[in-house]
């Protein structure tokens, strides 16, 4: 394989039949609750924090043979910082639905999310260089996409 990362000791139970279990009840439960407009909002209150922590755990549980200080560092900044990043992206763009379609596109915002987290993680795991190509693609239409509207209310 390309990329193959062991879970440290210490997480080994991170890859339990248990923790997926609830880690896949957790996930359809919180995907089905965005789809309710005033929950969704209240959800990312609670998800952007959470997000960074996520992110730092995941990236701390799959770096094996670093120093502690570097371990973590690196989980904080890398791991915690993109995804608080990227969740808040996600949390900003369905306050701009709620303010200006009253929750109604809340539901689109929601499904494109949740979509584009499931297709980007099964590149990752079965194609990762075309999850990486996806992924910079995307960002490239997203700017294009964000330029254009901010230029249009112009």
């Amino acid at each position: 394989m390309l990329f193959r990362s062991e879970l440290n000791a210490a997480w080994a139970w991170a890859g339990s039949i248990t923790a997926l279990i609830i880690l896949g009840v957790a996930s359809i439960v919180e995907s089905v609750s965005y789809l309710v407009p005033v929950v969704d909002n209240l959800l990312d209150t609670i998800a952007v924090p959470l997000a960074g922590v996520a992110g730092t755990l995941v990236m701390a549980s799959t770096l094996t043979d670093m120093s502690p200080a570097m371990t973590w560092a690196l989980a904080i900044v890398a791991g915690g910082g993109a995804a608080a990043s990227i969740k808040g992206s996600v949390a900003a763009t369905r306050v701009v639905s709620t303010a200006t379609t009253g929750g109604l596109a809340n539901p689109a915002v929601s499904v494109a999310e949740t979509g584009t987290a499931i297709g980007l993680s099964a590149l990752s795991i079965f194609a990762p260089i075309l999850a990486m190509v996806a992924l910079f693609v995307g960002l490239i239409f997203f700017i294009f996409l964000m330029t254009k509207l901010k230029n249009r209310k112009h």
